[in-house]
């Protein structure tokens, strides 16, 4: 029985969280880091005070709501996109330039380029969006290319109807692919998303927080909010995930 628990990939996995854990509590202990990284105790301390105020849950609110307006904008324009781009090749090579732009060029150089645009209240949506919407796109593209192209055809010689053949031989096909992207395009909304507030500090955002956080020199606060984005990336990918298995 022990020898299973041992074995097990959640009791590795938890091992592995532990270690990591035992050594950012080292880092800590250490004369001069210790100004500049908080313990894991004063970490969580600072985590539940903060989970006492309104202006925590505000906060919350605020961020999550604009990162994932921006990913959900991403995910409905890039799947269709990809549906596009791979039914018409003159799209594609109009749109390629594009979103090989949009993958190489800083995060940083659209977030100031949108600031000196637009107001610092969309900033989130809109980088969200961007940093998104290549991924999503690329990879259901991939997924639609993979297709079996003998059921393609088979649908096409019994005249199936277009929602049915949507629904009974694309989405099973593609589902993995577009799983795979919007996940990965999730956690790069949580991590552009949090960057466009750290710089553009829209008021009352968690990137607001950050900020003051590292003027200040408050290292728990700092600590903890970075442990409440980690948090809400994970559980807003379970959450994703489950409605997408919903689909099948």
């Amino acid at each position: 029985m022990l020898r299973d628990i041992i074995h097990h990939k959640r009791f590795k996995q938890s091992m592995a969280i532990l270690f990591w854990v035992a050594i950012w509590q080292i880092l800590s202990m250490q004369r001069i880091l210790g100004l500049f990284v908080a313990s894991p105790v004063e970490t969580l301390q600072r985590l539940f005070e903060l989970c006492g105020t309104g202006r925590f849950y505000l906060s919350v609110l605020y961020t999550s709501g604009r990162i994932l307006t921006g990913f959900l904008l991403a995910v409905c324009v890039g799947t269709l996109l990809a549906f596009l781009t791979w039914k018409y090749e003159w799209l594609e090579i109009l749109t390629e330039p594009v979103m090989r732009l949009i993958r190489t060029v800083p995060v940083v150089s659209f977030i100031i380029l949108a600031l000196i645009l637009l107001s610092s209240r969309y900033l989130t949506q809109l980088i969200s969006f961007l940093m998104s919407l290549p991924i999503v796109c690329m990879n259901v593209k991939t997924g639609i290319s993979h297709t079996d192209r003998e059921l393609v055809e088979m649908a096409e010689i019994f005249h199936v109807s277009w929602p049915r053949k949507l629904r009974r031989l694309y989405v099973p096909q593609v589902l993995p692919a577009f799983t795979t992207a919007t996940s990965l395009a999730l956690s790069f909304s949580w991590k552009s998303g949090i960057a466009a507030e750290v710089i553009g500090m829209p008021t009352g955002s968690i990137g607001e927080r950050l900020q003051q956080a590292k003027v200040y020199l408050n290292t728990p606060d700092l600590f903890a909010w970075t442990l409440v984005i980690v948090l809400l990336s994970i559980l807003s990918d379970k959450l994703w995930r489950k409605l997408l298995a919903c689909v099948k």
